[in-house]
């Protein structure tokens, strides 16, 4: 009897997420480009999310794929983010990667802006 065993990834990579950077990828003709996360200080509430293209990863950076691509996410960063979700959202307010953190306490209107 074979059991499958779950393994909880840190931070969840939305499908849509992962869709569209398969995408921006296909665009660049880059596989090697990889979509990081990242927390700095600052922005309304304290703390802001930032996206990137980056063909590096570093020993200690946390990678997360899911079709094919992969998010990865330096360790400072990955303390705040850790339980939220990577996602990517297209409305008539238009396109953008977001993520949704269950860890901040406060928001701000924008959406990249957060305090713990």
């Amino acid at each position: 009897m074979t059991s499958e065993v779950e393994i909880a990834l840190p931070i969840y990579f939305s499908d849509s997420a992962a869709n569209r950077v398969k995408a921006l990828i296909a665009e660049e003709n880059n596989p090697s480009l990889k979509l990081r996360v990242y927390v700095t200080g600052g922005g309304c509430s304290g703390f802001s999310y930032g996206f990137t293209f980056d063909e590096k990863t570093n020993d200690d950076d946390t990678l997360i794929e899911n079709s094919g691509v992969t998010l990865s996410v330096d360790p400072m960063s990955l303390q705040y983010l850790v339980g939220g979700t990577v996602d990517f959202i297209d409305n008539l307010e238009g396109s953008r990667f977001l993520v949704n953190n269950p860890n901040a306490t406060a928001t701000c209107g924008c959406g990249s802006s957060f305090s713990i």
